[in-house]
C-alpha cells in the first residue's frame, strides 16, 4: 500500500471518529445496519431504471418519467452509503484496505461513477428520441448491463470485506 494512502488511513482510522465507531458498544451494527439499507435504496432503484432502459414496462412508464422517481431514490441511497461506508471504513481503515476485495469494491465504484457520467453526459441526452415509443439504443442497454454487473460486483467485494 502506497505511504500517502497509509497515512490517509491512519489519520481516519486513528481520528474521533474511529475511536467512537470501535468504541461505541452498538454503533458499528447499527451503522452496518443503515449502511445495508443505504445499499438497498441505492441499487433498487437503479436496477429498477435499468430493467427500464432493457426494455420492462417499456409500454407502462417512459424513461424521463422512471428517471424522474427512481434516481433520486437512488443518489439518497449512494449519500447513506458514503456517509456510513467511511464511518465504518474509519473502525479498521488499514486492515480493511489490506483485504484483497477492497480495491475491487473501489475499482467498481470508480467505474459505476463512470458508467453514470459517460450515460447522463452521452445517451441520456437524446432521451426524447427513444422516451416513450421506441426501444432505448444499444449504448443505454450497455450502460444499464454495466450498471448491473458493477454494482453487483460492488455489493458482492463489500460482502468480502466484511469477513
Amino acid at each position: 500500500m502506497p505511504d500517502v494512502l497509509n497515512t490517509w488511513l491512519m489519520l481516519l482510522q486513528d481520528s474521533s471518529l474511529g475511536e467512537g465507531v470501535r468504541n461505541g458498544q452498538f454503533l458499528y451494527p447499527v451503522l452496518e445496519s443503515i449502511h445495508i439499507l443505504g445499499i438497498a435504496l441505492l441499487v433498487g432503484p437503479a436496477f429498477t431504471f435499468d430493467l427500464r432502459l432493457l426494455g420492462a414496462g417499456q409500454r407502462v412508464i417512459s424513461v424521463t418519467t422512471a428517471a424522474r422517481f427512481l434516481l433520486p431514490l437512488s443518489h439518497a441511497g449512494l449519500g447513506i452509503v458514503a456517509i456510513t461506508g467511511i464511518a465504518l471504513l474509519s473502525a479498521q481503515a488499514t486492515v480493511v484496505a489490506a483485504a484483497d476485495a477492497a480495491p475491487w469494491k473501489l475499482g467498481l465504484i470508480v467505474v459505476a461513477g463512470i458508467n453514470v457520467l459517460v450515460f447522463h453526459k452521452g445517451i441520456y441526452r437524446t432521451v426524447a428520441d427513444w422516451d416513450v415509443h421506441a426501444a432505448p439504443p444499444l449504448a443505454a442497454k450497455v450502460s444499464a448491463w454495466v450498471s448491473v454487473l458493477v454494482w453487483t460486483g460492488v455489493v458482492v467485494a463489500g460482502r468480502f470485506l466484511a469477513y
